[in-house]
């Protein structure tokens, strides 16, 4: 697992090893970002990361410039993995340990960019959906991204991208 482009391309991220997290695939990154990259100026946007697992999202927004990042797990030897990469790529990642759920409950800031990507066997996308909506997490014309298999669709996304076994649903706040 490494972070494909940006300050630190080619960098290798720290995770343990045996751990059940599914990382995103490079391929699958790689084409987030290239649709991402056409919307947004990546040092001018706050980013939350949700089922944050690897860290590797955060980290890839990080080398590309994104000041205002925020990533939630509740898994501590995740975290504490996330901190170790963190440390070494010197990057200004806020980092929380907690259910997300629980996290948006609580969260008071908004957002250009909510990423979540929950395990696959996760079936709570509608109160992720309904928190993030409520709390108004997401600034005008931010979007929130679910990554998830192809067993789960959308009908209110607005773009669904398909990489091998990996989806990505986009929602717009208009």
């Amino acid at each position: 697992m490494r972070i494909i482009s940006g300050s630190k391309r080619g960098q290798k991220i720290i995770y343990p090893n045996n751990s059940n997290i599914r990382p995103t695939t490079d391929f699958a990154k790689e084409a987030l970002f290239n649709i991402l990259n056409n919307k947004y100026q990546f040092s001018k946007i706050s980013v939350l990361d949700l089922f944050a697992g690897t860290g590797s999202i955060s980290f890839e927004f990080a080398s590309r410039g994104c000041k205002n990042i925020t990533c939630v797990d509740i898994n501590k030897s995740i975290i504490e993995s996330i901190k170790k990469s963190k440390e070494k790529f010197d990057f200004n990642i806020k980092i929380i340990q907690l259910d997300v759920l629980k996290f948006l409950d609580v969260c008071k800031e908004d957002f250009e960019i909510i990423f979540c990507d929950p395990p696959f066997t996760f079936r709570y996308y509608n109160s992720i959906i309904y928190k993030i909506n409520e709390r108004k997490l997401l600034k005008k014309n931010g979007t929130l991204i679910i990554e998830h298999d192809n067993n789960n669709r959308f009908e209110n996304c607005y773009l669904n991208k398909r990489y091998g076994n990996v989806n990505f649903s986009f929602f717009v706040n208009e």
